[in-house]
């Protein structure tokens, strides 16, 4: 794949994250806890490291991060709860995928990587409050992020599919 091809590819990936993102900070999650989300553009993220790797992965990440913290109005701390659960989810997931996929499945893969998610951003509160009290809400993200992992897993093998079928990445 020539260089024009992979930028414009990722420029997309970008853009759909982030309009994922957007889209999903209209949606309210009733949830017990504060920080339960959708995880929707981990979907993009997903398919980012299928077909590109790693590298190119984290790129999308902090993209859409900076431009998610800048349209959203969420700011400095928006940004930095997003781009720590962003890059340890996108390592997670990079790692598992590489291991192989006989091992693990998309699904599985995408469970990791929403778990880690809610991880980092535990570490990142703890680390602003001082206090590893804010640990109590993990069981709740803990539960959250697997069905939503489950989910995004589920529809990136489903998107990996269609998208193997228009040869796009050939």
């Amino acid at each position: 794949m020539n260089n024009v091809k992979k930028t414009i590819l990722l420029g997309l990936f970008v853009s759909q994250a982030l309009i994922l993102s957007i889209v999903e900070s209209w949606i309210p999650v009733p949830a017990p806890v504060p920080g339960v989300k959708l995880g929707l553009a981990n979907i993009i993220t997903v398919i980012t490291i299928i077909f590109f790797g790693f590298r190119e992965a984290l790129a999308v990440v902090f993209v859409r991060c900076v431009l998610s913290s800048i349209f959203g109005g969420g700011g400095w701390m928006l940004f930095l709860f997003s781009v720590t659960g962003g890059i340890l989810s996108a390592a997670v997931m990079s790692l598992l995928y590489k291991s192989g996929r006989d091992k693990f499945s998309i699904t599985g893969i995408s469970i990791a990587g929403a778990i880690s998610h809610n991880i980092g951003q535990i570490l990142v509160a703890a680390f602003f409050m001082k206090d590893l009290a804010v640990a109590v809400v993990l069981p709740v993200l803990l539960i959250s992020g697997c069905i939503m992992g489950f989910f995004v897993g589920l529809v990136s093998s489903f998107l990996e599919g269609a998208l193997r079928k228009t040869r796009i990445f050939d």
